[in-house]
This record gives structure tokens, sequence and C-alpha cells, in this order.
């Protein structure tokens, strides 16, 4: 058995060809979707990075396995105490580490996650490991010789995983100058007007239109795709843009990659896995090239998978977490799932037949504080800290008429919002009962300590924010956050 995972930060799927964008962005990946089975509702169930991929590997919500912020407390795996074995969950749970242990494959990543985030549980299980290091700051150029070396050397062999990290999505955009822009002539995404940008330079907060550098307007120079602010539309292809092009750019090197399997006469007996940690806002609740809320923009993300010699172009339209993954594996080929495993598999929708969850509860604590539920049209979402964006503490959208989340219908069907309430508070209460006893949700740890992102020197901020157009927004902000302005 072969296994490739192609894990692409930061790709929003409606940016892919195969999941119906206008550009072409993904010729390599939208080949591979039609050789397989694509997932149209897959969603990370902790966003962004490392609460991701630690779920991702863990096989756990973050409320299970420790990890949903990017620093303090609640950026580290939790322990299991007294409970530990000789060897602990942490390597023989994992995704690389089970592979390892139930199909004897050769496990190998190849990327710069783990320096990234310093998640070095992210490597339990891998048995060889190159680090690209630039910590994340790579572009495709850097990671493929790697992988080209590892692959004359080993594709041909039986039984091994390679993960590999391609950054080109994630901001700064970076595909490099002599690339050129290969949509410079084509229409963005119809939903981008001026009209929408005049409202959104109202809006506060990091990775606001004005503020896309975070708490400003900062632009790193050598990357000349990436904006720091946005006043027009042509600032706005600038922006698109900069990210197709890093779609594009690394769609190539998967091209590169699957063109080296077919000349070493492997490609076709390789299962193929492409996927994201997650996905990127632009201008969902406000926010531009960032990924820094629990919801749609967010926290769905791109599944294909290619699995030899079964029929391809199937499209799955069930619920599904990434967690999800690796009791699917089990499943597919016969292997026992771990008790530890919060994930359910859907292991059918191969086959063509229907699969997926009731509903999804989905985080965000590395920016803010967000739960949200995700059922059938609707997204309830429950903030409780607004990153400085002045959000209702409550908001519910119906993604099928509204898809990017401009109207809030709390108010105008009250009924359904206490459906997503009750749902949460259910998966909430399960969660807690399968903690150990005197363990408290990470998520208080993270409002005791604060989200990563949203540590700054607010009252200068707001000086930026008076100083932007934004100045009624300051009273919301101190009522909300008194604490830092003592």
């Amino acid at each position: 058995m072969r296994i490739l995972y192609l894990d692409i930060d930061t790709l929003r799927p409606d940016h892919l060809g195969c999941y119906g964008y206008h550009r072409n962005t993904s010729p390599n990946i939208d080949r591979l979707a039609a050789d397989g089975t694509l997932f149209t509702n897959y969603y990370t169930s902790d966003a962004p990075c490392l609460p991701s991929r630690a779920a991702l590997m863990s096989g756990q919500f973050g409320i299970h396995n420790g990890a949903i912020n990017h620093n303090g407390t609640a950026a580290d795996r939790r322990l299991d105490g007294a409970a530990r074995g000789f060897r602990d969950r942490l390597y023989t749970d994992s995704l690389p580490g089970w592979l390892n242990a139930e199909h004897k494959l050769h496990t190998c990543y190849i990327g710069g996650f783990g320096a990234r985030h310093a998640l070095w549980s992210f490597y339990a299980g891998f048995r060889e490991i190159h680090d690209t290091g630039m910590g994340g700051m790579e572009s495709a150029e850097h990671v493929t010789p790697t992988v080209l070396e590892w692959m004359e050397r080993n594709a041909g062999k039986e039984n091994w995983y390679l993960h590999i990290n391609y950054w080109d999505p994630h901001t700064p955009y970076r595909a490099p100058k002599e690339f050129g822009n290969p949509f410079k002539d084509e229409p963005l995404p119809a939903w981008y007007s001026q009209e929408l940008i005049d409202q959104h330079m109202k809006v506060p907060g990091p990775h606001t239109i004005q503020d896309i550098g975070m708490y400003s307007d900062w632009s790193p120079p050598n990357c000349p795709r990436q904006r720091g602010s946005v006043k027009n539309m042509d600032e706005m292809r600038t922006l698109i843009d900069g990210y197709d092009c890093g779609i594009r750019y690394m769609d190539d090197h998967v091209g590169i990659l699957l063109q080296t399997l077919e000349k070493q006469g492997v490609l076709d007996d390789t299962i193929i896995i492409v996927s994201s940690d997650h996905g990127e806002n632009f201008g969902e609740l406000g926010l531009y090239a960032e990924h820094a809320t629990a919801d749609q923009a967010c926290n769905r993300i791109p599944m294909i998978i290619r699995w030899p010699k079964t029929v391809g172009g199937k499209v799955n339209t069930g619920l599904h977490y990434n967690i999800d993954l690796l009791p699917t594996l089990a499943e597919l080929t016969a292997k026992p799932v771990r008790d530890s495993w919060d994930g359910q598999s859907y292991a059918a929708a191969l086959d063509g037949q229907e699969a997926g969850r009731d509903e999804l509860i989905l985080g965000q604590f590395a920016h803010g504080a967000q739960r949200s539920v995700r059922w059938g049209d609707w997204l309830y979402i429950r903030t409780w800290h607004d990153g400085y964006h002045n959000w209702d503490e409550e908001m519910l959208f119906n993604l099928k008429d509204d898809p990017r989340e401009e109207n809030n219908l709390l108010r105008q069907f009250p009924d359904i919002a206490e459906t997503g309430r009750k749902k949460y508070a259910r998966w909430h209460e399960e969660m807690m009962s399968t903690l150990p006893p005197g363990t408290e949700d990470p998520k208080d740890t993270v409002l005791r300590e604060g989200p990563c992102h949203a540590r700054t020197d607010l009252p200068t901020y707001c000086e930026r924010l008076k100083k932007t157009g934004r100045g009624d927004s300051v009273a919301k902000i101190k009522a909300r956050h008194p604490e830092q302005f003592k």
C-alpha cells in the first residue's frame, strides 16, 4: 500500500475548479477529483493551523486533545498523565503512528509545519522527517526538490506513506514574480464590488480590509501579491489574484509529482489524498486574507480521495470532519478502530453510498474564541471573545441563501437558533463527560490566558481605528474588553 497525502495550507475549496471555481487554478487537483471521490461538506473540527493538524493527527476534537490555540497552555497536546503507557497514544494512535503499527508503512513527512508552530507531537509516528527549514515560509520550489529526491529513492517500493506540506496559498501570497499572473484578464468572483469594499472599510479588528496586515496595513515589501489593505477594486484584484496564483503555482508542482509517480510506474496504485488545514476569509464576517473564524470560510476544507481500483467522479455531500479520516482508513483496510478516536468512518462514500453526520461542531480559539454548529443549511456561531471585531455574541446564517455570511438571522429565526444552542449543549456535555474528572474545557484556558492573535496594545489600536474613520466602534470594544484599558 502506498499513500500520498497532499496537505496544502490555507486552501478554500471554492477556489478550486473541481469545486466549481470559474478560474483554472487547479487542473492537476481537478484530475485527481475526476478519478476519485470529492467531498463538498468537509470541515476541520478545530481551526486554524495548529489545532487543525493536532485534530487530524490525533483523530480527536480539540476539546479532547487539548490543542486549540497558537500559544499558551492550550497550544500543547494534553498529557495522558497516570494512564500513559510505555508507548503513549500520541504515538500509537496518531495517523502516521497507526499506519506504521497496523500496516508497517514507512512514514515520511516533508515540509515545515512542526517547526512553524513547535507542535512536535505532529511528528509522532513518522519514521523519516525532512524539515524544509523555513517554518512555513516555504514556497513550492523549496519543497518539491526534496520530494522528488525521496520519490526517486522510494516511490517504486511497497508500503509507504508520504505526507507533504505545500504553503503557497498561505499569506504572504508568494508565487514567484516570474510566474506571472494567469488570471489578470479573468473576472473576480461576482461578490466583490466597490460597494462591498466601502461597507467593509467601516469594520474594526485585525485582518479587516484596512488592517489586512493584522493590526495595521503593513505588507511585506518582497511579496507584491500581498496587500496590507484594500481600498478599491484594483487592489482587491491584486489580493484575490495573489491567492489564486499561489494555488495555481502549487498545483503545477502537484502535476510534477504526479508525473514522477507515473514514470515510476506506481501512480495508478497509489492512494492520493488532497486536503488542507483550513480555508481563508475573503470578506466573510468582514475579514480578509486570514483564517480567524469558526465558520464556512475558515473551517470548510477540500477533501479528495483517489483510491486505486475504484470508480472515480463521485461526489459526497455529507457532513464530515478531518478527524474522520483515521476511522475511514481503518474500515477501508479492515483494521480495528482505536478507542481514543472521536472520528466516524465515511468509507461507504468511496463506493458512492451516502455517508455523513447530522451536524458538526466547529471551533476557533487562536484569533478569538468561537464555536459553531453546522447542520442542514444553517450555521450557528457562539462567540466568547470577538477578537475586537464587535461581532454579536450569537449569529445565525442560512448558508444556502447567504454563503458569504452577510445577514445574521438570529432574531428572525429564534427557533432555529435555539436548535443550534441545543445541538451545541448536547455535544459539549458529551465531550466533557468523556474527559478525566477535573479537566477543564481548553476554551476556558484560552479565555483565561487570551487567544494568541488577540494579544495587542488595544488602546493604541483604538487610536488607529479613530484615525481611519472607525472611531464609532471604539466604545463597544472598550465595553467588551475593559481590562485592557486600565
